[in-house]
């Protein structure tokens, strides 16, 4: 169900880049191999997720940040029956105001 909901999000005929798509191009605009680009693109996602716990900042994209999510009551579609979501903590990501605005423009 998730998979339909993306694919329609997303403009028709058109498809997200790839990894190999980003690092060919990342390759080809900055003057490296292909390996040096996908090491770097392995220890940027490294240090996220070391990282993410205090916090962390890709600096034009967004930022990593935990959130604690409180209990609350949610339902089970198959039964209807009323069931406890405990409290939990998830990693979000924050978009840049500058991501948003070179993205959507600005209002």
């Amino acid at each position: 169900m998730k998979k339909a909901a993306a694919k329609k999000a997303a403009p028709a005929g058109k498809k997200p880049m790839t990894k190999s798509q980003l690092v060919s191009l990342l390759a080809e605009k900055v003057g490296i191999t292909k390996k040096q680009v996908t090491d770097l693109l392995g220890e940027l996602a490294e240090v996220g997720y070391k990282e993410a716990k205090k916090g962390f900042t890709v600096p034009g994209f967004g930022k990593l940040v935990l959130v604690k999510r409180k209990a609350r009551k949610g339902r089970n579609p198959a039964t209807g029956e009323i069931i406890n979501i405990p409290a939990k903590m998830v990693v979000k990501f924050r978009i840049a105001k500058a991501c948003k605005d070179a993205i959507l423009g600005e209002k």
